[in-house]
């Protein structure tokens, strides 16, 4: 069985993978981190996370483990209650604010109770939504626990209620739809980075964020500093209304026509992806910290029981 790192190198075990329909983009953000806290001085053990985490975990003995989870069991509280368990430090946010940031119709009300603003939503079952507009169109259809856009269906004016995937959960979030730009800000510990523009050509879904050329970013974005400001403010109000902790990125669209008020929040990310060239990476990058410190940054942040 292997012991804890004889050197003085802390062990870090890089959680990786897993079981979501986030599968491809995790082991992406995984590998990248592992290569950069290798370059930052850390003895790394990268782990594809499956049934048998535990056990590997007691093999491996690590000094903190680097959650590179995306999507289902990796960021919705799962995996950080098994961590906690065992009492292994874990990097970003722990049980209550990943549960919380990933069932979108709880983390609405965290931010209305802060006073952000947000789109009009509700949880319906399937076959409510197919029977019948559940709300006047344009809306959005999705699943009210997934990221990276898994999922998501655009209702338009005239067209008729959707049709949803088999693999659509039972209940679904129906959500207003919010015409405008794509802007996007993360929060590192207790601070705001800056807003990222994220120009495509149609809606931002799974394909346009992690197909190569599937989006443009301009960062920082090019928009009116009352807007730039409320994006700093809210993100991190964002942040901290559920509880986070490490780094997070929260999503707003901008209807530039109607200023401040055409501004609203979507969601907090709290495993944003963890490439070089991901949203969260590019903006510390902005703002002077390298890919390699924000990892080391997020190791050293790593905690149990919060």
């Amino acid at each position: 069985m292997a012991g804890k790192s004889s050197g003085t190198a802390p062990r870090v075990a890089v959680l990786m993978g897993g079981l979501s329909a986030e599968r491809e983009v995790s082991l992406s953000s995984g590998h990248e981190c592992a290569q950069a806290l290798r370059v930052a001085g850390y003895e790394v053990v990268e782990v594809d996370c499956g049934p048998d985490l535990p056990a590997r975990l007691a093999e491996i003995r690590p000094d903190v483990c680097f959650n590179a989870l995306h999507g289902r069991w990796g960021e919705d509280g799962c995996v950080q209650g098994l961590l906690e368990w065992l009492r292994i430090p874990y990097t970003h946010s722990g049980v209550l604010a990943s549960a919380l940031a990933m069932g979108k119709a709880r983390a609405k009300e965290a931010f209305a109770a802060a006073g952000l603003p947000i789109l009009q939503g509700v949880i319906a079952s399937r076959e409510a939504v197919e029977a019948g507009h559940v709300l006047p169109p344009p809306y959005v259809v999705k699943p009210n626990s997934e990221g990276s856009s898994v999922g998501v269906y655009i209702v338009h004016p005239g067209s008729n209620a959707p049709r949803l995937a088999a693999t659509m959960p039972a209940e679904v979030m129906v959500e207003t739809y919010a015409p405008g730009r794509e802007l996007t800000t993360s929060v590192l510990g207790d601070r705001a980075l800056c807003v990222t523009d994220i120009i495509t050509d149609g809606w931002y879904d799974y394909e346009a964020k992690y197909t190569t050329g599937g989006s443009r970013h301009v960062v920082p974005a090019e928009i009116p500093q009352e807007i730039t400001e409320a994006c700093l403010d809210y993100a991190l109000r964002a942040h901290r209304a559920l509880g986070c902790r490490g780094l997070s990125r929260t999503d707003f669209r901008w209807d530039e026509a109607r200023g401040l008020q055409g501004l609203v929040l979507l969601e907090t990310n709290t495993q944003p992806g963890m490439t070089p060239t991901s949203l969260a990476p590019e903006q510390a990058a902005i703002c002077g910290v390298t890919f390699p410190e924000l990892c080391d940054w997020l190791v050293k942040d790593a905690s149990c029981n919060r």
